[in-house]
């Protein structure tokens, strides 16, 4: 039987509401659209860890930022002498499907240490140095050597994985392709200019400049309110929406899309000027779990198997991605990992999941904690505080506190029981979150 190909897009700060698919009609993903046209759209595709690097680490491992150690952002050790493998002795997905005879290739962002040398299953490597940057003439590795590559790096991500996809088509061997964009992370400026001007006399209804939070950290003072840095937002989500109509328009002249399961999702939410300040988990300080920052768009296409122009509304996690795409593609799980998550197979089949309404999330962030049930959700900051409760039923958007009421103070020693629970059954004690120091910057050292 033929094995199934895999296109991987993984998006750097899309908020869930940033897609005309999630129901935002101002900003312009027509691609997007067509792709959640032709699958199954998520409701409630939530990350394990609101910033880029621990988040990646675990969709890739399908481990919690606790068991594969990576905490934060990384800051150090990206480039040269001084590199460090951060997912060194994890195993990835990638190294299964390449053990079991798919050739695994990456055009993008890696930001998970040592850039300059393919790892975990990956033949074919075209990376950023570092997590982010200017938009133009980018920092990337080529052969090895680093490079300032020429070119508006969303379209030069999209170049290579189209080289490297037409020598997969003429090779005629099955191949999973990670295209990782930068976009729509900061800088907001150095965007096609004709997209940029096209939000001119957008109202930005979507993003309502709020009153700036307490918790705010610096970037809101630059962006709140700052019509260039919503234009510049929305133009880094439209540029890249066309670079996944490129890709999805090479798929179906090389006759490979009914063959292809394509994925696509964010590797953490995004506010702009949501809740009264921009960013996403490190937004804020200390650190916040809001819908905004956990929650992420997550579509699944893979026309003639996973059902057509469908939303999915069960909550699962960024560590069942792992399981499900082995899953589906009848590989087997890694021994010993201990994994946390369950697959979801039966959700892109059309089919519930059973147990689906007892689901429960789980996130860390260092020393913050959150656990989420379909009706509410708990964040626990185990350094100094403060905490919160929320009652998602009639307070979605999350602005009444309910942590000092009497009434439910017996709700939060459940939830927090449940939530300690769950972390000493999967928290490896030497990686464990709560030694992370909760305001760091980045992270700087590998965790063992």
């Amino acid at each position: 039987m033929k094995k199934t190909d895999v296109i991987f897009i993984l998006t750097d700060d899309q908020g869930i509401w940033a897609a005309g698919c999630y129901g935002n009609p101002e900003i312009r993903t027509p691609n997007l659209d067509r792709l959640a046209a032709t699958g199954t759209r998520f409701e409630n595709f939530f990350v394990a860890t609101p910033v880029c690097s621990p988040s990646r680490a675990t969709l890739l491992t399908g481990r919690i930022s606790s068991q594969h150690g990576v905490h934060d952002w990384i800051r150090d050790g990206n480039v040269g002498p001084e590199a460090i493998r951060y997912l060194e002795g994890e195993v990835c997905y990638t190294d299964i499907m390449a053990r079991h005879g798919w050739t695994c290739g990456l055009s993008g962002k890696w930001h998970l240490g040592d850039s300059q040398i393919p790892q975990h299953g990956f033949t074919d490597w075209f990376v950023h140095q570092r997590g982010g940057g200017p938009y133009n003439n980018a920092p990337m590795v080529r052969n090895g050597q680093l490079v300032d590559e020429p070119g508006y790096v969303t379209d030069v991500i999209t170049d290579e994985a189209l080289t490297m996809l037409e020598r997969y088509a003429e090779g005629g061997y099955p191949f999973y392709l990670s295209v990782h964009y930068t976009a729509p992370h900061s800088p907001w400026t150095g965007h096609p200019q004709d997209i940029v001007d096209s939000y001119d006399d957008c109202p930005f209804e979507s993003c309502p400049q709020e009153p700036k939070h307490p918790w705010a950290g610096s970037l809101t003072d630059s962006c709140l309110g700052n019509r260039e840095m919503l234009k510049g937002y929305f133009a880094a989500v439209t540029a890249m929406d066309e670079n996944v109509g490129r890709i999805l328009d090479r798929l179906e002249a090389l006759g490979l899309r009914q063959d292809t399961l394509i994925v696509f999702v964010s590797d953490n939410g995004f506010s702009c000027g949501h809740h009264g300040f921009w960013g996403k988990g490190n937004g804020t300080n200390p650190r916040n779990m809001y819908e905004n920052s956990i929650k992420v768009p997550a579509i699944f296409s893979h026309p003639g198997t996973i059902p057509e122009n469908r939303i999915e509304a069960a909550m699962v996690s960024a560590y069942d991605f792992m399981p499900t795409l082995l899953d589906y593609l009848q590989l087997p799980l890694p021994e010993n990992c201990n994994l946390p998550g369950k697959s979801f197979l039966p959700a892109l089949r059309g089919e519930p999941i059973e147990g689906h309404e007892s689901v429960v999330i789980y996130d860390e962030y260092g020393p913050v904690r959150m656990i989420r049930t379909k009706d509410w959700k708990y964040v626990y900051r185990h350094s100094s505080g403060p905490h919160e409760l929320y009652n998602l039923v009639e307070d979605a958007d999350e602005r009444n506190n309910l942590i000092g009421e009497s009434d439910q103070q017996d709700r939060i020693k459940e939830l927090k029981s449940m939530m300690d629970e769950w972390f000493v059954k999967y928290v490896i004690p030497s990686r464990d979150g709560l030694r992370e120091d909760g305001t760091a910057h980045g992270q700087t050292r590998l965790v063992r």
